[in-house]
């Protein structure tokens, strides 16, 4: 019987038996606990999945909305290897400070950025700076920014970068075209605004495991 027992169960069985979290991982998924966001960090086998995904386009640049613990910049960082970099943009310094911990710890703070400042500000500085595009994208910040944060990227990415856009399901509101939550409207506004794109090909997925009900989507600059 499908219960969210289950799905924990399974979620952690997966993880188990495919994932490799090794210690510094833990602890900063751990640690999550201690930021303002709480522990809703990507679970271990998203976490690989994102990396998975990194490593499949040879990204050697990530840009990450939204740090929190480290938790995710920590798996992305890995995947781009030695000579590879990541910017993160996160709000809050005390969530800074711990992923920094977080980073040194799993020894990927020489190739990790911390930006401390709303991200829709970061960003724009970033577009503004003409820094070099990223090849790979995480959104997974304040969900009512998502479109404007999907903006950004697309002003900071190439032919052939991958953006992955976190929580686009809401346990099912999003496909609620009159919501009044914040969170919903972002998410639809983002997907619309990728649907609209001709530069993307896009899908997205339900998920269900220990985050309850919810998804991703995935988007493949063509152009």
């Amino acid at each position: 019987m499908s219960t969210p027992d289950t799905w924990n169960a399974v979620d952690r069985y997966l993880a188990d038996t495919l994932v490799d979290e090794d210690a510094p991982l833990a602890l900063a998924r751990d640690s999550s606990g201690d930021t303002t966001g709480g522990h809703i960090e990507v679970t271990p086998n998203q976490g690989a999945l994102l990396a998975m995904l990194a490593r499949m386009i040879g990204a050697r640049r990530i840009l990450e909305f939204g740090t929190l613990a480290g938790y995710s910049t920590i798996w992305l960082a890995r995947a781009t290897g030695d000579d590879g970099h990541v910017d993160t943009l996160e709000l809050e310094e005390g969530n800074a400070a711990i992923a920094r911990t977080n980073f040194k710890r799993a020894g990927v703070f020489d190739r990790v950025d911390v930006h401390v400042a709303p991200a829709a500000d970061t960003a724009a500085e970033l577009v503004e700076r003409g820094v070099e595009p990223y090849d790979f994208v995480f959104i997974d910040a304040d969900k009512p920014n998502n479109a404007l944060y999907l903006a950004a990227a697309m002003e900071l990415t190439h032919a052939g970068s991958v953006i992955v856009i976190d929580n686009v399901v809401r346990n099912g509101g999003v496909v609620d075209e009159d919501s009044s939550d914040p969170n919903v409207r972002g998410t639809r506004a983002a997907l619309e605004a990728a649907a609209a794109d001709p530069r993307l090909s896009a899908t997205a997925l339900q998920t269900v495991g220990s985050k309850g009900w919810d998804g991703f989507a995935i988007l493949l600059r063509v152009a």
